[in-house]
């Protein structure tokens, strides 16, 4: 196998590429080592080629979105990131709008808020790619992104392009046919068309603000976090920052690392966090959470790379 320098060098790839770049530079929670080599394609037809040679090669490759659900340990990633950022289509159809897996899922709400389209207010603040959000069925204020898909497209483990329309069943909290043990696991998420309904620009912009403002409160934006570590569990009768605030995580630290003040479920990095303290302030939590009540905490933030 190539080293990944000597990989992009032969196959000639023409998209933006940064060797050894942190990705605390990448992700919302701002901690993560260096991965060997970054890469952006800018077009469909350069990812799944990129992919498709890695593939060949038996080159190791971790797809990157917004960062935004990621916590990357501190040795960094091996082999190639490939960040979908430069697939920043986007554009108003007959159904509401598509956009392309790279786009912010921020420039999303705002686009369809700016055509005077409604429905997709729920999402606004949220941050990472409208890719992300697809993979991981982001869901927020009683509302998914699953309610809103009437396609998805995406390239296939084999290379293959493929679209499909979201089906009850295969769509769920935090579960789609993308993850691991889906029907289309491998797959890499290209884009997205969301069907929406006309709207008031003014209601639709007073909505928006109004939820950033609750967002704000809950301390999303006071310092660098990925939003909630934990799944919310229905058959624990509570959800988990609920929980956690039982057993006094609120306002605790670890090292480097920290639990919000305002949300026991939002753990933050208030300077420079390691992701070994924020890794043991989370096992910490399932442990108190195992001890008190029995409950076994699933992480939601995806956690990648060496130690």
């Amino acid at each position: 196998m190539p080293t990944v320098r000597e990989f992009l060098e032969k196959i000639k790839f023409d998209g933006p590429v940064s060797y050894g770049e942190p990705m605390s530079g990448r992700t919302t929670f701002r901690i993560g080592g260096p991965a060997d080599a970054l890469a952006e394609p800018r077009t469909r037809e350069s990812l799944a080629a990129l992919l498709s040679a890695a593939r060949s090669e038996g080159l190791p490759v971790f797809l990157l979105g917004g960062g935004a659900n990621l916590l990357v340990r501190d040795g960094g990633i091996r082999g190639l990131v490939v960040s979908t950022r430069g697939l920043a289509g986007l554009r108003i159809t007959e159904a509401g709008i598509e956009a392309e897996a790279g786009v912010p899922v921020t420039d999303l709400v705002g686009a369809a808020a700016e055509a005077g389209l409604s429905g997709l207010e729920f999402a606004a603040g949220l941050p990472g790619s409208v890719g992300g959000a697809v993979y991981m069925n982001a869901r927020c204020y009683e509302r998914e992104f699953a309610d809103l898909m009437t396609r998805v497209d995406y390239l296939d483990s084999r290379g293959n392009l493929g679209s499909l329309v979201p089906a009850k069943g295969e769509w769920a909290y935090k579960s789609t046919p993308f993850m691991p043990g889906g029907l289309q696991s491998g797959s890499v998420v290209l884009g997205a068309e969301f069907r929406l309904r006309p709207g008031e620009k003014p209601a639709i912009l007073s909505r928006m603000r109004e939820l950033e403002a609750d967002r704000a409160a809950k301390g999303h934006f006071d310092f660098p976090c990925a939003g909630s570590v934990f799944k919310n569990d229905r058959r624990f009768g509570r959800p988990t920052g609920r929980i956690l605030d039982e057993l006094g995580f609120r306002g605790r630290a670890l090292g480097t690392a920290a639990v919000s003040e305002k949300h026991a479920n939002i753990f933050v990095n208030p300077g420079s966090a390691t992701a070994a303290d924020m890794l043991a302030l989370i096992e910490q939590a399932r442990r108190e959470a195992r001890e008190r009540y029995g409950y076994e905490l699933e992480t939601e933030v995806v956690i990648v790379g060496e130690p």
